[in-house]
């Protein structure tokens, strides 16, 4: 399953907001940790607050932040609002030659995995493994 580029940035900006749940983080902030411009972000993190994941506070002081709950939030739930994650009709599981319907079916059995995972795991555990590495990195420095 490849990801669309709004899909990573708004997993991205989700794990930002939620690392710091309290806290309203601006919109900018967000777009120039990850090089993008504000108002493409801006597109994503409306997605996002209609889906209730995140509420923007307006004027100063203001941004946006976390309204989800991180132990139930699964990446899928964020993933669902950008892709189109829908079991795919994979054709060349179908047609064309046994080597092309074998490969077809492989292909079909990783994108029906990696919807598992993605549906299995919750913004409470990649937060973990976001704080496991970053105490990793600092071991290393």
């Amino acid at each position: 399953m490849k990801l669309q580029v709004n899909t990573k940035l708004a997993l991205c900006s989700v794990m930002e907001f939620a690392a710091d749940p309290q806290r309203h983080i601006p919109a900018a902030e967000i777009a120039e940790k990850y090089g993008v411009s504000a108002h493409h972000l801006a597109k994503v993190l409306a997605e996002l607050a209609r889906a209730g994941v995140v509420e923007s506070v307006r004027g100063v002081g203001g941004g946006y932040r976390f309204a989800a709950n991180a132990r139930r939030l699964t990446l899928m739930d964020v993933i669902s609002l950008f892709e189109d994650v829908a079991p795919a009709h994979r054709r060349d599981a179908e047609e064309g030659t046994p080597v092309e319907r074998g490969i077809g079916s492989v292909l079909a059995e990783i994108d029906q995995m990696a919807r598992a995972t993605f549906s299995s795991i919750t913004i409470a555990t990649m937060l973990q493994l976001v704080q496991r590495q970053q105490s990793r990195g600092r071991t290393r420095s």
